[in-house]
């Protein structure tokens, strides 16, 4: 790969950072005034960020030595959470899990969108709650699987902090 293609690469990776970390900032600030459009907007942008990375140093199997280079580059571990795109799809391929979830489940349970760190009333059944997001353990589920959007953009921030020795930051 060219010097300026790794150069435009490192720079992409670092406006999706800068991306999620504002949309983290917004996400923070809800709490003073909750708007509901505004959290799952602001945890979508981040979510969309994150994978726009993951794709830049994680790509198909056409692209795998561009993805191999960046992450020697910027020392990033093959294993990192950022490679993991699961999540990310489960919101991006959201009109899909809706139609599989209705041809499997009996249940004319449905919540979705809960911003909300304590159980339902109804109790606990993971597959009856689609999208929620616990503020306090900054903590989004899908159907009963966890995942940590803290983690997620602290390794946001320590790759673009990685990206400053080949662009500004």
């Amino acid at each position: 790969m060219k010097a300026l293609a790794e150069t435009v690469f490192i720079g992409e990776i670092v406006l999706q950072s800068k991306i999620a970390e504002l949309a983290a900032k917004r996400l923070s600030a809800i709490k003073d005034n909750f708007d509901q459009i505004e959290v799952w907007s602001s945890i979508q942008s981040i979510l969309v960020a994150a994978g726009n990375v993951s794709k830049i140093l994680w790509p198909q199997k056409e692209h795998e030595a561009r993805g191999e280079r960046l992450r020697e580059l910027l020392k990033v571990d093959d294993n990192n959470i950022l490679s993991d795109r699961k999540f990310r799809n489960h919101f991006e391929h959201y009109d899909e899990r809706i139609e599989d979830w209705f041809k499997k489940q009996s249940s004319a349970v449905y919540s979705d969108l809960a911003v909300d760190p304590f159980k339902s009333i109804w109790g606990n059944v993971p597959t009856n709650q689609h999208r929620a997001y616990d503020p306090l353990a900054q903590t989004l589920t899908f159907r009963g699987e966890s995942f940590d959007l803290a983690a997620v953009l602290k390794e946001l921030k320590e790759i673009r902090i990685k990206c400053s020795g080949f662009v500004l930051t």
